[in-house]
């Protein structure tokens, strides 16, 4: 993963999120999130840190139930949620990297965290959200495990007065811990059409391996099987199984510290 994302999606194609993404349409998909730190975070948490937080569509929701804040490290994404969210406070930077010299009662990583696609950069990204998270804390993360994830084919549509979009996607294994996501963007403005291509590289690793990743970390992690909002863009029958890693931080203020 470059420092600076070369993707088109996450750049010069960035405004298509506001067109493509209603976030009324993904809190049937956000509340469970929010649902499973009630149940399992003890005291209400009130504090949300979310990295990789994108286009903002799921702080739609989060902002509902927490103070959140967002970091991503694509500033034109961050122009789209901020204003999606006027509430939220936005910070441009790198989830392997960023210190924010604070903490806070949850840290959420759902779905972006398939762009750590090394064990290395997984590592970091699960040590910055462990440095930032209160004693006995939560991180949540939604992800594939390799164990049972599917190939898949998608497509997205959207539109207003101006523009027409429809977005296709395509879910193919490379190796064995990443997938390539190719998008095609077909964008009508005014009846004129461009075609874009973006190529997306995942991270993808088995069970095994974020069982011992988290618990070298420091947290107890519990497992539960996440709704997926994709399915309904799915062409043909698919399945697109995620699993919600609620992981408890295990710290409760002492000195120990856990390095990446």
């Amino acid at each position: 993963m470059k420092k600076n994302t070369p993707w088109l999606s996450y750049n010069d194609l960035a405004w298509t999120e506001a067109i493509l993404c209603r976030p009324e349409d993904y809190h049937d998909e956000v509340w469970p999130l929010c649902r499973a730190i009630f149940k399992h975070g003890g005291l209400k948490p009130k504090t949300l840190l979310h990295l990789g937080c994108g286009a903002g569509v799921y702080d739609h929701c989060f902002k509902k139930h927490f103070e959140v804040t967002g970091v991503d490290l694509s500033k034109p994404m961050l122009n789209v949620a901020a204003r999606l969210n006027p509430q939220v406070t936005y910070i441009h930077g790198d989830m392997r990297l960023i210190r924010l010299n604070r903490k806070f009662d949850f840290v959420a990583i759902p779905d972006s965290i398939g762009y750590m696609t090394t064990l290395k950069d997984l590592r970091k990204a699960v040590h910055t959200a462990r440095l930032h998270l209160n004693p006995g804390g939560i991180l949540l993360i939604v992800a594939h495990m390799r164990d049972n994830f599917k190939e898949n084919n998608f497509v997205y549509t959207g539109g207003n007065r101006e523009f027409k979009i429809v977005v296709f996607e395509n879910n193919f294994i490379v190796n064995r811990t990443q997938y390539e996501a190719a998008v095609v963007y077909l964008i009508r403005h005014k009846k004129k059409l461009k075609i874009y291509t973006d190529i997306h590289t995942i991270g993808l690793f088995d069970s095994k391996t974020w069982d011992i990743l988290l618990k070298e970390k420091g947290f107890n992690v519990k497992k539960i099987k996440a709704g997926s909002n994709y399915e309904r863009f799915m062409l043909r029958d698919g399945k697109y199984p995620q699993v919600i890693l609620i992981c408890k931080n295990r710290d409760h203020g002492g000195k120990k510290s856990y390095e990446s």
